[in-house]
């Protein structure tokens, strides 16, 4: 694969007034000599050149060509990006007479993977380049950058480390045995270091929920019995007519969605239908869609009419969700308060909402979130790799504590090595490559 010389666009396919077309390989230079009619082999790396793509003798479009030589690129290997005019028609005919004359289309995030793959960025840092791109917060795209500037590389090398080192006590003490007994081995040096080592990990994966919702949103999941107004509330907190509101009990049959970004943080909010005992079909479905929504749920706002005492539904509701993350939401308070309950007040109707929204960023620490003091780990991949890892460690402790012989021990911190290098991507097998870098951008 490496041999080939690759081509894509890089920029967005639509009309804009540049487009780029991205190339790396060996043969790269051969390919611009046919189509630009220059030696780029002679020119500095890093600099710009001014000329015409052509095919043959016809003329394809005026351009700027930027020169990048050897192992000091992103791939690792040598690279050119022809600045076009950024119609779609000119675009793409440049891109097919880069193809025509040697190169060939690039697959999806090929780029990064050739970064990889020639010891450019680790996996870790590969896997940050496509979060930077999906990323729809600050917040977000903040994250994605300690990734890709190697802070999350930093933090699992350190795990390593501290790793080895409790696997270089036991392997130097089987060779040349310093303790007399493996209780002795564990009570001075192996048990003290494998503390350190949990508690490190436990505080990484801590934090790891809050680097997923940095990433991924709060789902926030709207709840309560018919016309307490759930759907006046996802309408005032999206600032949008997104839900069907009326005064007839029963309108929303269906989930309705919608993002909004709070602190930093996005919220993925999901208005559901109003749950009560009914025989119409439709409306049994779309209660039972809600009740199923809550199990998904990072946060419930459970929403009650607060012009009304409580009833059967709103008891039922408060059961449902006591073990849950949730919100008291006391709805209507334009109309006075006659619930016997503690819970944030708002009017949606009125789209006083300013007081949940507050609670909503005390409930999720969101401006610790936002201060980006420590590094967090979103990764699924990552946390699930850290996951096992963690319960490696805890194996073999337990085993310490035992008196299991060294060389049995061992073997489960070595388990944990391996899961720790996975992350890294130090011994990635082949088609768990091709999974990962499919899922980037064309061109990436």
């Amino acid at each position: 694969m490496l041999e080939d010389t690759i081509a894509a666009i890089a920029t967005g396919r639509n009309e804009a007034a540049i487009s780029i077309i991205r190339l790396s390989g060996p043969h790269v230079f051969d390919v611009m000599k046919r189509i630009f009619k220059k030696d780029l082999t002679k020119v500095k790396s890093h600099t710009i050149h001014y000329g015409y793509i052509r095919d043959n003798e016809e003329i394809i479009d005026e351009v700027l060509v930027n020169v990048y030589h050897g192992e000091r690129t992103f791939t690792g290997e040598n690279m050119v990006e022809i600045n076009c005019h950024g119609g779609i028609f000119i675009t793409n005919r440049v891109l097919e007479t880069c193809v025509k004359y040697g190169a060939r289309l690039a697959n999806p995030g090929e780029f990064s993977e050739r970064a990889y793959l020639n010891g450019r960025i680790d996996l870790a840092q590969a896997e940050s380049i496509a979060d930077l791109i999906s990323a729809k917060t600050k917040n977000a795209s903040q994250l994605a950058l300690n990734g890709i500037q190697g802070k999350i590389s930093l933090l699992i090398k350190d795990l390593k480390e501290d790793l080895i080192q409790i696997i270089t006590q036991i392997e130097v003490n089987i060779d040349y045995p310093e303790y007399d007994s493996i209780e002795e081995l564990t009570a001075e040096s192996l048990l003290p270091l494998s503390a350190e080592f949990m508690n490190k990990i436990n505080k990484i994966l801590e934090n790891a929920r809050s680097g997923k919702l940095i990433r991924e949103g709060i789902a926030t999941v709207i709840i309560g019995k018919p016309n307490v107004g759930k759907s006046s509330l996802l309408n005032a907190l999206l600032e949008e007519e997104k839900a069907i509101v009326t005064d007839i009990a029963g309108t929303t049959r269906d989930i309705v969605e919608g993002s909004i970004n709070l602190g930093g943080i996005v919220l993925n909010m999901i208005d559901t239908a109003g749950i009560r005992d009914t025989e119409d079909i439709v409306e049994k479905i779309g209660v039972e869609k809600s009740k199923a929504m809550l199990s998904k749920a990072d946060l419930v706002l459970l929403v009650l009419d607060g012009s009304r005492p409580l009833e059967k539904e709103d008891q039922q509701l408060l059961n449902l969700t006591q073990s849950m993350n949730r919100i008291l939401v006391v709805n209507k308070k334009d109309q006075g308060v006659h619930i016997d309950i503690e819970g944030i007040q708002i009017s949606a109707k009125n789209l006083e909402i300013e007081a949940l929204e507050e609670e909503i960023k005390k409930v999720f620490q969101l401006g610790k979130l936002s201060s980006q003091e420590d590094i967090y780990i979103s990764n699924i991949r990552h946390i699930t790799l850290l996951e096992s890892a963690k319960q490696s460690v805890e194996k073999a402790i337990e085993a310490m504590k035992m008196g299991i012989p060294t060389d049995l021990i061992v073997l489960d911190l070595y388990d944990a090595w391996k899961d720790l290098k996975d992350i890294l991507g130090e011994e990635a097998k082949e088609d768990m490559l091709d999974e990962l870098f499919s899922r980037f951008c064309i061109g990436k």
